[in-house]
């Protein structure tokens, strides 16, 4: 299990699925204390047509078209809401909910029409993601992790989350003050000539980088679970910010971790002959942490 095989079949996949359980449950604690949980919902939602796009425009999945698609779809969301909105005269909220789906919708129906099953994008991989895929081919046991050979054929997606990972970290650290006393006291934080906006336009950028960086890697279902699971698990531990942010990440990194290891080896003990979806799995694991922690946590609501 922990020898040269393990390097090669699941280290870096385990990697990946804990580096993106870990990027999307940070912004997602101040996203829930916000009552915005649903915005990594929302951008899972936008961000699949831009993605298939930009793939069909450039013909190729490398990160910078699929981020640049991703950043359109993006743009193109907020514009057709905010004309939703202002010609329709409906509710925000409203409007947002018929763009989400429509291009959700979009976006599910381009990569039925289009040829794009040979590079791994499709409806499969956007929904579940391609974990298990992932694998470490150059690797030949530990020593590999010294070998600077063997460490650049990495799987890219582990680099991209490894970096999207210290983004969204140095983010949560630089602005600690300003992101809790505008999540908590938006009005308090105006006086003291915060940039509430500003601030919040940032959170919500983060927020969009981890969803798409993780989007490729390990699909939809983790990057929406894992902007709520952890960080409302967490919640229901503490009453403190900083304990919350910490009690998210042991949930994330713990979702992660056992999602993995019983996706592979869970049906093989119950009697089954086939693994399940390591990103399905990993959403279940959270899920199921959170109605744990919601029947017996400390600080769980009536």
């Amino acid at each position: 299990m922990m020898g040269a095989e393990f390097v090669i079949l699941s280290l870096a996949p385990l990697l990946i699925g804990t580096f993106a359980a870990v990027a999307c449950a940070l912004p997602g604690n101040f996203l829930l204390l916000r009552r915005q949980s649903l915005i990594g919902d929302a951008i899972s939602h936008v961000v699949l047509p831009g993605i298939v796009v930009a793939f069909l425009v450039t013909g190729h999945s490398t990160t910078w078209p699929m981020m640049l698609g991703a950043a359109g779809a993006a743009l193109v969301s907020v514009v057709l809401i905010e004309t939703i909105r202002r010609l329709g005269r409906v509710d925000a909220g409203a409007a947002m909910g018929v763009i989400f789906t429509s291009m959700f919708a979009a976006g599910v129906l381009l990569l039925e029409q289009s040829d794009t099953s040979s590079v791994h994008l499709d409806v499969e991989h956007a929904l579940y993601g391609n974990l298990e895929s992932l694998i470490w081919l150059e690797a030949s046991g530990w020593g590999s992790l010294l070998d600077p050979v063997a460490l650049r054929a990495l799987p890219p997606e582990l680099t991209r989350m490894a970096l999207t990972l210290l983004v969204v970290s140095l983010f949560t650290w630089g602005f600690w003050r300003p992101l809790k006393l505008a999540t908590f006291d938006e009005g308090f934080a105006r006086t003291l000539g915060i940039p509430v906006q500003l601030i919040s336009l940032g959170l919500v950028v983060t927020a969009a980088i981890a969803a798409v960086a993780a989007f490729d890697a390990v699909g939809s279902i983790i990057v929406i679970a894992m902007f709520i699971c952890p960080p409302a698990t967490a919640r229901m531990m503490t009453n403190r910010l900083a304990a919350q942010i910490w009690w998210s990440v042991a949930f994330a990194v713990l979702s992660a971790v056992l999602g993995y290891v019983l996706a592979g080896y869970g049906p093989l003990w119950f009697g089954g002959s086939n693994a399940v979806s390591a990103a399905g799995m990993i959403a279940t694991v959270s899920g199921l942490m959170l109605a744990v922690v919601a029947a017996i946590g400390p600080h769980r609501t009536a």
